[in-house]
């Protein structure tokens, strides 16, 4: 199926939380099995195109996370801290009614979606995480030069633009340069463009580029791993597997129900060439998960 046929299965969606205009697009009928979907760093909804028709029986929303797509940038005292988005997840669910639901997320979207599924694992039925679980851990003694840094960040994104493209297909090509298929490189970055003077550039909140101001212990990440009870599939990419068998490793130490497994592909294999398998492995492992529960 071709990219603008896919797109043209989304719904999108919008909400007002926390004064801060947010949006999304959804796939299947409200009434379905609720399922939350969370993208990645520098990505938006879109990033669930391929993938959500195909879980038949379940009504997908996918969120822009603030400061990506089509949702407001966060007010210039505010930051990206990787737990910022909570609140405002938390109010998208609200109003959708959804008191408990299965959330997928990849990249950056799969940490919060393991936050929020420690902080709320009663509302959280099943947890699919794609190609991420947790950041690296930093050691306590390091938070002195990572808040030196995210300070030092603060300042310089402040004032610095995005790039500016002269034609939507240079804007393309320039994702598809870091390893995107074209059609999945075209999904991306229609929703994530505006024009301007000189031409086309990102919607995307350069400060997502800065330093956190505070990174997670070892410790703090054993605790939000070990809080995970519901039944949780973790993907990895085959491509990377020398970094995934490390993440994999931590994982299975730490998370109680893991479903461990590996696909073919890169970091975006869910919006690659072989999404059916990546399909399948959810559905079977919801299905499973969910047979178990119900015996």
């Amino acid at each position: 199926m071709g990219a603008d046929a896919v797109q043209r299965l989304a719904e999108p969606l919008q909400w007002r939380v926390n004064g801060l205009q947010l949006a999304g697009l959804s796939w299947g009928e409200p009434g379905e099995k609720p399922l939350l979907a969370l993208h990645g760093w520098l990505d938006n909804a879109a990033s669930f195109a391929f993938l959500a028709p195909q879980l038949k029986g379940y009504h997908v929303v996918a969120l822009d996370l603030t400061g990506h797509g089509q949702s407001d940038r966060r007010s210039m005292d505010a930051s990206y801290q990787i737990w910022d988005d909570l609140p405002e997840i938390l109010g998208v669910v609200d109003a959708l009614g959804w008191d408990t639901f299965d959330l997928v997320g990849h990249s950056r979207g799969a940490i919060i979606s393991t936050l929020l599924a420690s902080a709320f694992p009663e509302r959280i039925r099943h947890l699919t995480l794609l190609d991420a679980v947790v950041p690296g851990a930093v050691a306590e003694g390091e938070f002195p030069r990572q808040m030196r840094k995210a300070l030092e960040d603060k300042v310089r994104l402040q004032a610095r633009a995005n790039r500016v493209f002269p034609s939507l297909d240079d804007a393309v090509a320039s994702r598809v340069e870091r390893g995107l298929s074209p059609a999945a490189a075209r999904l991306l970055v229609e929703r994530n463009l505006r024009e301007c003077p000189q031409g086309l550039t990102w919607t995307t909140d350069p400060r997502l580029h800065g330093a956190s101001a505070v990174k997670l212990s070892d410790g703090h990440l054993q605790a939000v791993l070990r809080a995970l009870d519901m039944p949780t599939l973790l993907l990895l990419a085959r491509q990377s597997l020398g970094q995934a068998e490390k993440l994999a490793g931590y994982a299975k130490l730490h998370i109680p129900r893991l479903t461990l497994d590996t696909v073919e592909g890169g970091h975006h294999f869910h919006m690659e060439d072989n999404v059916a398998e990546v399909a399948q492995r959810m559905r079977d492992f919801l299905s499973v998960a969910a047979e178990c529960e119900s015996s």
